[in-house]
């Protein structure tokens, strides 16, 4: 599976969206992107890529297109 695909993953196993919803979804866009849901995304990008983001980067984890400028900083290549 290519890292597009399990970035995608991520969002659409821990907030339950559609992979056509993503591209402009934003925390608090959807009912299931709540503080909960938030800390489930997180999780499931971490275990996607195997890395631990630091809490700064979880605070701005705040959009689809602003996680992937996030995980670009742990050398994962999406």
């Amino acid at each position: 599976m290519e890292n597009m695909d399990k970035y995608e993953n991520a969002f659409v196993e821990a907030l339950g969206v559609g992979r056509a919803d993503l591209a402009g979804l934003e925390y608090q866009g959807i009912p299931a992107w709540d503080s909960v849901g938030h800390m489930q995304l997180v999780a499931a990008v971490e275990d996607a890529f195997d890395i631990m983001m630091d809490t700064d980067d979880i605070i701005d984890f705040s959009s689809f297109e602003k996680g992937k400028e996030i995980v670009a900083k742990y050398e994962v290549e999406l």
